[in-house]
């Protein structure tokens, strides 16, 4: 047997565990109420004193006294903590293996099987999403492969529909937001499951649009062996999808890779390398401006963020040494198959059948 097949089977069987994890979380959040944060920020009663196992950290939402004060938790919420980091490992090495962003198996799957408020979820998801990208930008532009004339027209849209998100997804209820989140999660999955790529798609001429911002560009292609020249078409529905993409990027706290990739490379023909790259570089952009929002509401907690952003980045360092000796494609299928789970969990959640 084959190593990359090993490594292959071993990964087929951690997931077992790790969904035997999800469950067991699931039964601690449902059963008992926790000290860890389960309130929405922004409300007026919240604690000043740090979490502790006798102090649960915010009150009910909406609420004027502490109504979690009655029942604690028997986890202490530094337990939490490490769970979340063990957690948030495992989801690394899968992202990167599935090709998928960190922040869409994130929010679906903490939100539904960890004690923690969605709103802070969400804030926690939009800087896993900001870490891994801030981390490959430079790298990126440094390889001529993430694109700044593709990536700025596209940022200024995108991140202002994210500020808005943002700022809707705050005022929403939460049994809301998760029906939303589980509906969006569930077409990631049918767009994940069906999208198809083009390495170099045929744009048979520029539209007059692209030309006016100067998106065009090339970049050597090491599998040719040669200089590829690219433009673009059909910018004026693209550019009105990226205001959809950064509402919703916003809203949930998923990053916006999952649908940047496929108007990128599908509808405006960039090439699937210039695709990927300026995506990763403009999360950097568009994930800054919607965190700002959770930032200022106080849905940015570092008992749920330094462990999952530690998390996530350890194992994407796993996840691309595995990478290089693995075939992803039964990896991507598992990763499709927990978001489905994670989707309806959410979307259960919100209708209050699975609580």
């Amino acid at each position: 047997m084959t190593l990359s097949k090993r490594l292959s089977k071993c990964l087929v069987v951690a997931a077992v565990p790790l969904i035997l994890a999800l469950f067991v979380v699931s039964v601690f959040a449902s059963a008992e109420p926790s000290a860890v944060p389960a309130a929405a920020p922004g409300s007026q009663a919240q604690s000043v004193t740090a979490p502790g196992p006798q102090t649960p950290a915010v009150a009910a939402p909406g609420s004027q006294t502490p109504a979690a004060a009655s029942s604690v938790s028997k986890i202490p919420w530094w337990a939490w903590s490490i769970i979340l980091l063990v957690f948030t490992f495992i989801l690394g090495i899968l992202a990167v293996l599935g090709g998928v962003g960190g922040g869409v198996l994130y929010v679906p799957l903490v939100g539904g099987f960890f004690p923690f408020h969605i709103d802070f979820v969400r804030g926690a998801g939009l800087i896993v999403a900001l870490s891994g990208a801030l981390a490959a930008g430079p790298g990126l532009l440094k390889r001529n492969l993430a694109s700044l004339r593709l990536a700025i027209p596209v940022a200024l849209i995108a991140s202002a529909a994210a500020i808005v998100g943002a700022m809707i997804g705050l005022a929403l209820p939460a049994k809301l937001v998760n029906i939303l989140l589980g509906a969006t999660i569930i077409g990631i999955v049918i767009i994940m499951a069906t999208a198809k790529k083009s390495d170099f798609p045929n744009v048979p001429k520029a539209d007059a649009l692209s030309q006016s911002l100067g998106i065009m560009g090339i970049y050597r292609e090491e599998s040719l062996g040669k200089d590829v020249e690219w433009n673009v078409h059909r910018t004026f529905p693209a550019l009105l999808l990226f205001i959809v993409i950064g509402v919703m990027a916003g809203m949930f706290g998923l990053g916006a890779g999952w649908a940047n990739v496929p108007v990128l490379n599908l509808l405006m023909g960039a090439p699937l390398k210039i695709s990927v790259a300026t995506s990763k570089f403009l999360l950097s952009i568009t994930d800054t401006s919607a965190a700002w929002i959770y930032l200022n509401a106080g849905a940015v907690l570092p008992m749920i963020v330094i462990p999952s952003v530690i998390g996530i980045m350890l194992g994407s360092i796993v996840g691309v040494k595995i990478l290089a000796r693995t075939k992803p494609k039964a990896i991507k299928w598992m990763v499709i198959v927990l978001l489905l789970f994670a989707g309806l969990r959410a979307l259960l959640k919100g209708l209050e059948i699975w609580k």
